[in-house]
């Protein structure tokens, strides 16, 4: 019965440009993910601090802030495939150079802030582009009732597979043959992503009209982004979420691990039933049914997030912190396919890479102001003090959501994206 469950929510894979997507992705994002763990481990194999290890991670996300806004410009502009193919190639060249620099000898810590720094905004320019690209995708060959749903879970589940994988097999390889060649698969497997890219039969049109300039078209994705209550609600329960949240749990979490559990052994366990749950929550979420009101589904699966941090702040033993972290990672990938799926079927689809990146934008900015302030915060208050403030605040802010009248009434079809979406879907033609 499992197989046939699994067979049943693995079909959008038959589809081509689904399976192209997810093939893409899924490389990718594994190759990020390996990179990022060889990355740390190559700064403190050379002498870097804890603090400049800090710096050069915050030197990969301030550009990533930075340029999220004209990267959505842009990706309108010139049409999301061919942005997504330029940052793959900018990437590939950016990781590429830091992998020549770790393989040729030992760099000095500045020497790496630069590829990371382009590699952070090549993802700034890929994000936004990557969200009005989804639509096309689910509008290109053969429509089915979901098809859209199931592009995003897809995205979703690559992600999740890479969050599961990448570690795991980043640690094996930093350990057998280096963090250099472990940078340098992670160059190639953006050369993958481009041939999938390639491949897809989409429309590489942009939307925004010729002649328009930067600040008017960033300016309409704004006006877009605020006129719709649900929308930036959501955004700023996220923003929220990271800031108080998400960062304290990332930071004091393996703190816990060392002190009072069995150290990277059992945090090690709840970040890998992190990443199972949200394969799960990926799976579940393909070839079944839209909710009518996703996103009243949506916001009740953010309550899992409060778990882990209200598990850690009770003294649960580590079975029962994996097992709170298995139902957050669940619930993270129910929400973040039900929420993207909902922002392409009812923002209209020539301002969408606009305000995704305004969404984006929102989920960054206050991530690395978490992670700085979790430590002395902690020090301050407790660890358990500011882990259960965080469990509390979310079920208070997923409360606060499914409250307001514009969350709770949005239904899973309308608006100009929408219906774009399904006349393509029935047609079985791409989105321009």
């Amino acid at each position: 019965m499992a197989w046939k469950w699994t067979q049943r929510r693995l079909a959008a894979l038959t589809h081509r440009d689904l399976r192209l997507f997810f093939i893409g992705e899924a490389t990718s994002m594994l190759g990020s993910s390996m990179s990022s763990l060889a990355v740390a481990f190559a700064v403190l194999d050379t002498g870097g601090t804890q603090a400049e290890l800090g710096y050069i991670m915050a030197a990969r996300i301030v550009p990533m802030v930075v340029f999220l806004p004209a990267g959505g410009v842009i990706a309108d502009r010139l049409g999301p495939r061919r942005v997504m193919l330029s940052s793959d190639v900018v990437r590939c060249v950016s990781q590429s150079l830091l992998a020549v620099l770790l393989l040729v000898g030992h760099p000095a810590i500045w020497m790496f802030t630069m590829p990371v720094a382009i590699w952070g905004a090549g993802e700034a320019f890929y994000a936004p582009a990557r969200g009005a690209l989804i639509p096309r995708v689910a509008a290109s060959g053969a429509s089915y009732d979901g098809k859209l749903r199931d592009a995003n879970a897809l995205a979703g589940l690559a992600q999740s597979v890479a969050s599961v994988g990448g570690p795991a097999l980043a640690g094996v390889g930093v350990a057998l043959v280096g963090s250099g060649l472990v940078v340098a698969l992670d160059a190639a497997t953006y050369a993958v992503s481009v041939t999938a890219l390639a491949l897809l039969h989409v429309s590489d049109r942009g939307t925004l009209p010729a002649g328009s300039t930067d600040r008017p078209a960033l300016l309409e994705g704004w006006q877009q982004f605020r006129s719709r209550t649900w929308l930036w609600v959501t955004t700023l329960q996220f923003t929220l979420f990271n800031l108080l949240v998400w960062a304290p749990f990332l930071v004091l979490g393996p703190v816990v691990a060392h002190d009072r559990l069995s150290g990277a052994r059992d945090w090690g366990l709840i970040m890998a039933l992190y990443g199972a749950g949200a394969v799960t929550g990926g799976l579940a979420m393909m070839g079944g049914r839209t909710p009518r009101r996703p996103l009243v589904v949506a916001t009740i699966a953010t309550f899992g997030w409060a778990l882990p941090s209200g598990a850690i702040a009770a003294g649960l033993p580590a079975i029962l912190i994996a097992g709170a972290a298995l139902v957050a990672g669940v619930g993270s990938a129910v929400c973040g396919t039900l929420y993207a799926t909902t922002n392409q079927r009812h923002v209209p689809g020539e301002v969408l890479a606009r305000v995704t990146s305004l969404m984006t934008v929102g989920a960054f900015v206050l991530g690395p102001v978490g992670l700085a302030a979790a430590g002395p915060v902690a020090s301050a208050i407790g660890v358990t003090a500011l882990l259960g403030f965080g469990a509390i605040w979310q079920v208070f802010a997923a409360t606060v959501v499914l409250a307001v009248p514009d969350v709770r009434n949005l239904p899973a079809g309308g608006g100009s994206q929408g219906s774009r979406d399904e006349s393509a879907e029935s047609s079985g033609q791409s989105v321009a």
